[in-house]
């Protein structure tokens, strides 16, 4: 039995935003440029774009605390079906990172939780897979969205958007 090649990977777009609020706007229009005519479904378009902009916020905000002069360097790529969306800042690892709390909705209407840590939660369900690295300074978020048609249980899901 051979193995099958995977597909070399095709560099869709890669560009950087500065660190201020309201550039993940930025972000998610030049992703949303770049994958435009892969196949993706306009819903499951939608939730990519949403993913991005949360991935950016965070990377502005979080990572780089908001600093001009610190990039947040996206890169999106094809991979056979699958649309992968890298967002790197260069803030180093946040504290939370791999320990951060579900969110609780219950939890967090009575106080037991802070208002804030949805991020990663509304990330991670917006997308086909998420995984996050740190490498010394850099922090990455990986998205993958693929683009094939979505099953019956996924489209089912993207009439609730």
């Amino acid at each position: 039995m051979t193995a099958m090649a995977e597909p070399a990977p095709q560099q869709l777009a890669s560009f950087t935003v500065p660190s201020e609020p309201g550039n993940e706007r930025l972000a998610l229009a030049q992703v949303a440029e770049a994958v435009a005519g892969t196949g993706l479904s306009p819903p499951r378009m939608e939730r990519l774009k949403t993913a991005v902009a949360e991935a950016a916020m965070n990377a502005i905000e979080h990572g780089n605390a908001s600093h001009p002069d610190m990039p947040v360097d996206v890169e999106v790529l094809r991979r056979g079906t699958d649309i992968e969306v890298t967002i790197t800042d260069h803030g180093g690892a946040p504290a939370t990172v791999g320990q951060a709390q579900e969110p609780d909705l219950t939890l967090k209407l009575v106080g037991g939780q802070g208002p804030r840590g949805w991020g990663l939660f509304l990330i991670r369900h917006m997308v086909d897979a998420m995984d996050v690295t740190t490498e010394g300074t850099r922090h990455t978020v990986r998205l993958v969205m693929r683009a094939a048609a979505p099953t019956a249980k996924e489209h089912s899901h993207e009439s609730d958007l």
